[in-house]
């Protein structure tokens, strides 16, 4: 079993175990944020099942059909897991609002404050595991799980600390207005799960650095005269490369290959963590205008003025 194949199995049956606890407190001392909670906890579990299944469809080889791999299956768990965040969120923020209005009050705190106490401990010992898997593997939803527990370690120690002063001062509506509060954070920590996906399922470009790192790459190469056409994307897990490299016009073939090779020895080592597929262009002259008229839709038979 892959590492991040097994970080979705710890978490799913962590995420069980809480569920568990805090809904059996949750309910019967009638606390919204620790009812909140474990609504947070049951949906973590729902999403470690589904994102198990997604890393395991994610590292299936290329078919016929599929032919670039389905690494984008991740990308589509993590939106999926933000936008589960954030129907939880508005729950939990519905339910905030019903206590208010209801003015309903808090028993069993003692045993509350200790579930509370049990459940941050053991997400903190989960989202250490979680970050030294996804700094492992650099994979997506790794990432996304890492940082939803993130969120809910800190939602727990926010409904700790309503539980607490609501021990303390005896004034119920802490309880709600900690609930609140977590349903907003969650829908923020959200947003950043469906960005990040949603990029990757647009083709966004590898990042700023890495892109020039690669055109640094090729343009020091002593034999590639210059480069043009550079394209990037990535599926997660795989990074794809497009280039068009000039190379002088009576090289032979051979050479050109081997130049091509060296250069894609050297882009891949950028970051091993990840798989790279690289297509490289040889060109005799910079056809750049061309490739871009051909992009915008212009004629074939106009481009011989373009290149004039």
């Amino acid at each position: 079993m892959s590492p991040q194949k097994k970080a979705t199995v710890v978490s799913s049956l962590v995420a069980t175990l809480l569920v568990f606890v805090k809904l059996f407190i949750g309910v019967a001392s009638g606390s919204v944020a620790v009812l909140a909670s474990a609504i947070d906890s049951l949906l973590d579990t729902l999403v470690s099942v589904f994102n198990f299944f997604a890393i395991k469809k994610a590292e299936e080889d290329p078919d016929e059909v599929f032919q670039y791999g389905k690494g984008k299956i991740q990308a589509i768990a993590a939106v999926i897991e933000g936008t589960v965040i954030t129907m939880s969120g508005l729950y939990i923020i519905y339910v905030a609002i019903d206590k208010l209005t209801r003015n309903t009050t808090t028993s069993l705190l003692t045993p509350s404050l200790l579930v509370m106490t049990f459940s941050i401990v053991v997400t903190f010992i989960l989202v250490r595991y979680l970050l030294n898997v996804a700094k492992e593997t650099d994979n997506l939803v790794i990432k996304a799980d890492a940082l939803h527990y993130q969120t809910d370690l800190w939602s727990n120690a926010a409904v700790l600390l309503a539980l607490g002063l609501v021990y303390f001062t005896g004034y119920d509506a802490i309880d709600a207005i900690f609930g609140l509060g977590i349903g907003v954070y969650i829908i923020y920590s959200a947003y950043e799960i469906i960005h990040e996906g949603v990029e990757i399922l647009l083709d966004k470009a590898l990042d700023g650095e890495t892109v020039a790192s690669i055109g640094e790459i090729i343009s020091q190469h002593p034999e590639v005269t210059s480069y043009h056409w550079l394209r990037t994307r990535t599926d997660g897990t795989t990074n794809f490369v497009e280039f068009h490299m000039v190379l002088r016009p009576n090289m032979l073939l051979l050479e050109a290959h081997r130049i091509a090779d060296e250069v894609e020895d050297a882009i891949q080592l950028l970051d091993t963590k990840k798989k790279w597929i690289i297509t490289p262009h040889f060109d005799p002259y910079d056809d750049e205008l061309v490739n871009n008229a051909m992009l915008h839709g212009k004629a074939i038979e106009s481009l011989e003025k373009v290149q004039d």
